[in-house]
């Protein structure tokens, strides 16, 4: 069941290089101006060409993007965060404890984990990039259309 629209939404996952950067993309892509969006890592990684390229794949440009770490989070009034991995969720609520922040677990899989061909590992992302799609529609209430 969707919840009531937020004015800024934070995800965060292990390196902000793959899981939080493309959930944030997706809901700025849906979303746009309506929400705030952010995301952060536990660690500062590498955007990663795959997520770049799975998100390209929905019209999404995420190229720009650049990793950063909880400790270079400059705002942190937000209404919800969204951890993507035990250690991110560990680190949300270390930060949110005096704050009245709702925090959200999405345990979400690493597709940097996935071997193979390159052909395997894009559909890793894909799937990953498909979760995050369908876990942001199912919370959020539906955007009328897509803002570009």
């Amino acid at each position: 069941m969707a919840g009531e629209l937020p004015q800024a939404v934070l995800f965060a996952c292990g390196h902000n290089a793959v899981r939080s950067p493309m959930a944030a993309g997706l809901m700025r892509h849906y979303y746009g101006h309506r929400v705030y969006v952010m995301s952060c890592g536990v660690h500062v990684g590498t955007l990663d060409p795959f997520a770049i390229a799975v998100m390209a794949e929905l019209g999404i440009d995420i190229s720009e993007h650049h990793p950063m770490s909880f400790d270079d989070l400059q705002d942190t009034m937000m209404d919800v965060v969204v951890s993507l991995t035990p250690e991110a969720h560990h680190q949300a609520l270390e930060l949110t404890r005096l704050l009245p922040v709702q925090v959200e677990y999405w345990p979400t899989l690493d597709p940097t984990l996935v071997s193979g061909g390159r052909e395997q590992r894009l559909e890793a992302y894909r799937s990953v990039r498909d979760s995050l799609l369908a876990r942001i529609r199912g919370r959020f209430p539906a955007p009328s259309a897509p803002v570009v």
